[in-house]
């Protein structure tokens, strides 16, 4: 089971110090790739960078896919990825012991800057996270749209007993009109979370009945709802599964769960020696959605694959490097 994006699940002070000692190592990345629509002219030529990440599936294409990049334009780069919780990673780069990652904004916003109330405009959440972080040394550049929040999924065969809901409010909508129908599998941190089923259910009007409330590990949730044992289970929005298992997505139609938009966040002092990395990352950036990122994230989780090759293969195939 990978980390959880959110507040509550951190790792402690330990955790952090090994996370800390995890920063001794890294290797070279040799990937033998050219510039494609990035990188042209080699502007990080001479240029020794490291990149970090976190451990799980995602963080650690993100990582990859940034650390290629960088290689196509020229630089030298030190792969530190698949550090163990949020701290680790978040302070090797605000102390300077990596120059960059992709970190999520509600994170930033919740854990790192001690912030209890998201931003709901993704736009607005991401300046905010940007102005607080750089008085710490840290520059966040434009984000993706690919945002890892929580979210309620349905299979295809309940989808179509039920009407085809496609919203959160249809949701609400049927717990009303068939209060049976509605049946969930959740994490027990997000049944009693106020950003997670307690919140959701106020904001939406729902009235879920304890008993029709099932908690189970992340892994679990996702094949209780493939075999319909519950109507909707909670998800995070870029999860490989949703694709393997063809489930729905409930869309959040009253925006109420936090937005963990993907960003590259930058050692300051770095991006000022280094400007063109901002060049460099900002088309990859720009391509980065939910439907990329469940789409690699099933490559690893489902098929297996490695995912640094993962992220090789996807920066090829849309043409920003070339082997």
């Amino acid at each position: 089971m990978r980390i959880s994006l959110r507040t509550g699940v951190i790792a402690t002070v330990a955790g952090a110090l090994l996370a800390g000692c995890g920063l001794t190592s890294g290797s070279p990345m040799v990937d033998d790739v050219k510039p494609g629509s990035i990188g042209k002219g080699l502007p990080l030529k001479g240029a020794d960078l490291t990149v970090t990440s976190k451990e799980f599936t995602e963080q650690l294409i993100l990582g990859a896919i940034m650390g290629i990049a960088f290689q196509a334009a020229g630089a030298d780069v030190l792969d530190r990825t698949g550090i163990q919780g949020s701290i680790g990673a978040r302070e090797a780069v605000k102390g300077g012991d990596a120059d960059a990652m992709y970190e999520y904004t509600g994170t930033a916003w919740i854990t790192y800057q001690g912030n209890s109330k998201p931003i709901t405009d993704p736009q607005k959440q991401w300046q905010a996270v940007r102005d607080a972080d750089l008085k710490n040394g840290i520059t966040w550049l434009p984000p993706a749209t690919l945002n890892n929040t929580y979210a309620l999924a349905i299979n295809k065969k309940n989808e179509a007993k039920y009407h085809n809901p496609k919203t959160l409010s249809d949701v609400a909508a049927l717990s009303k009109s068939d209060p049976k129908a509605v049946t969930l599998c959740v994490e027990s941190e997000f049944s009693s979370r106020e950003d997670g089923l307690p919140g959701m259910q106020k904001a939406y009007g729902m009235k879920i009945p304890s008993s029709s409330i099932t908690k189970m590990d992340t892994g679990i949730i996702y094949t209780q709802v493939s075999k319909g044992s519950c109507t909707f289970g909670e998800v995070f929005t870029t999860d490989g599964r949703i694709k393997a298992m063809d489930l729905s997505v409930m869309a959040d139609d009253k925006h109420f769960f936090p937005n963990y938009n993907a960003a590259p966040e930058m050692n300051s002092k770095a991006l000022k020696e280094h400007p063109e990395m901002a060049e460099i990352l900002a088309p990859i950036t720009e391509k980065l959605n939910n439907t990329v990122a469940r789409d690699l994230n099933s490559k690893v989780d489902v098929e297996g694959q490695d995912p640094h090759e993962v992220a090789k293969d996807w920066l090829i195939k849309e043409g920003f490097v070339k082997e």
